[in-house]
């Protein structure tokens, strides 16, 4: 399978909300797998152009979420490298954040964290278009660990 349509497939199998719970044996797991569908759910189009409240990148970060984990412009969210060095500090963050507070630090927790802020996963205040987002995630996660499974 080419590289653009894995893509093509990925973004179709989230945005129809296929439920990793009714494939038997399937999870999402690892932090790149995560990392990867945030990245797709988030900006599937790799635009570089500012999102509705100023987000920029691949994982499309708020400038105070940037300026959580590192000094360097905001403007390098743009890159790849750099996002993805900040994503993986982000993930961290939230990770243990999570276990901090007592709650598992699934992926579908960190996805939830992610896109609503870890003080409403902590207080069980995130939306519900949040806990749509997370579910999203998870199995686009599901699908980039099963795909890299099937190509080894």
């Amino acid at each position: 399978m080419s590289a653009i349509v894995r893509k093509y497939v990925l973004a179709c199998i989230a945005a129809a909300g296929v439920l990793a719970w009714a494939c038997p044996g399937a999870q999402a797991g690892t932090r790149w797998e995560v990392l990867e569908a945030i990245h797709w759910v988030e900006n599937p189009s790799n635009s570089t152009r500012p999102g509705r409240f100023g987000e920029l990148g691949p994982y499309q970060f708020r400038e105070n979420t940037w300026r959580l984990h590192t000094t360097k412009p905001f403007r390098w969210a743009l890159e790849r490298k750099q996002a993805d060095e900040v994503a993986v500090k982000h993930y961290e963050w939230l990770r243990r954040g999570l276990e901090a507070a007592g709650i598992e630090a699934s992926p579908y927790n960190i996805a939830l964290a992610w896109n609503s802020g870890l003080d409403a996963v902590i207080t069980g205040r995130a939306p519900s278009a949040a806990h749509h987002y997370a579910d999203r995630v998870t199995n686009m996660a599901t699908q980039i660990g099963r795909s890299a499974l099937a190509n080894r």
